[in-house]
């Protein structure tokens, strides 16, 4: 009869191959991907996929029929160059009339591209961290505490969200600012944690700030042959990317909720951008995402 091996209890196995160790922090990386899930509905999403995105898709809905829509053919403005010339072959040949990006069609609706939110956008700029980098710890410290978010966290984040990000000068101007000088700071939210802030945003924030009555809309475009509706103004190709963008006052700030149960932390409060970026582009996109913003209780208003 073969002798049965006692089991020794209280000893973990021996780790056969070490873990790998992550260069920045000299701490061990667990061989599995942690990833936190949602423990409860969010509500907000819920009330995108079972309201508003119906509405959405019957207030944005055009019944133009491609038989219906003027072909116009290309003309020729000037000959292209024959690739197989040697004075040609190798120069650029610049394209005529320009981009003519507010005059891009708007996709045609369907139930696989209504408008939807993609990512909100919280940005802070302090121009105390030009004389001194420091100076931006309390600005990454209010983004942390109003996102959750911080660079490279526990568990995986959601595609295309870094945690709060510096953000550098991309140019020199004057001697205010040079290029790669911190300026800022921004974070990025997706999925729940996105709707969460605007929940906060809605039901906290806003409602408390005096003599608010809503997001200005620009004022209507001049000229009977505008192309554009009566709330919008396209001057620059952000008009038709779908992002409505809105700042608050730095007395916003200890509205928040996180803000507000520890404000003495914070050395000052600080004026935020919050920029809602949404799937629409072409022309009327403004106009789409204004709508779908507005779909979260979120006011507008029509400048006079």
């Amino acid at each position: 009869m073969p002798l049965i091996r006692p089991t020794r209890f209280g000893k973990p196995p021996p780790i056969r191959k070490p873990l790998p160790t992550d260069t920045r922090r000299k701490l061990p990386r667990p061989p599995v991907n942690l990833r936190v899930r949602d423990c409860a509905p969010c509500r907000l999403s819920d009330h995108y996929h079972t309201t508003l995105s119906d509405n959405l898709m019957y207030m944005n809905y055009s019944h133009t029929l491609q038989s219906q829509q003027s072909q116009k053919s290309t003309r020729e403005i000037r000959l292209r160059w024959d690739p197989s010339n040697p004075y040609s072959k190798y120069r650029k040949n610049e394209p005529v009339g320009g981009t003519q990006w507010s005059k891009t069609p708007p996709e045609p609706s369907t139930p696989a591209n209504i408008t939807h939110l993609e990512a909100v956008q919280i940005h802070i700029m302090s121009k105390d961290a030009l004389t001194s980098r420091s100076n931006l710890l309390g600005v990454i410290a209010a983004l942390r505490a109003l996102s959750g978010e911080t660079e490279a966290g526990g568990g995986a984040l959601a595609k295309g969200v870094k945690g709060v990000e510096i953000v550098r000068g991309k140019k020199q101007v004057g001697g205010w600012i040079r290029s790669g000088m911190p300026a800022g700071a921004k974070v990025t939210l997706k999925g729940s944690a996105m709707y969460d802030l605007i929940a906060t945003l809605t039901e906290f924030v806003l409602p408390r700030l005096r003599e608010f009555p809503g997001i200005p809309i620009p004022t209507a475009v001049s000229g009977h042959t505008s192309y554009l509706p009566a709330s919008s103004n396209a001057v620059k190709a952000s008009d038709v990317a779908g992002v409505v963008s809105f700042g608050l006052p730095p007395a916003a700030m200890g509205f928040w909720p996180q803000i507000e149960v520890n404000q003495d932390a914070y050395p000052k409060m600080y004026g935020m951008h919050i920029h809602f970026i949404t799937n629409a582009v072409g022309v009327g996109a403004q106009e789409r995402a204004r709508a779908l913003v507005s779909g979260f209780q979120i006011p507008f208003v029509r400048k006079s």
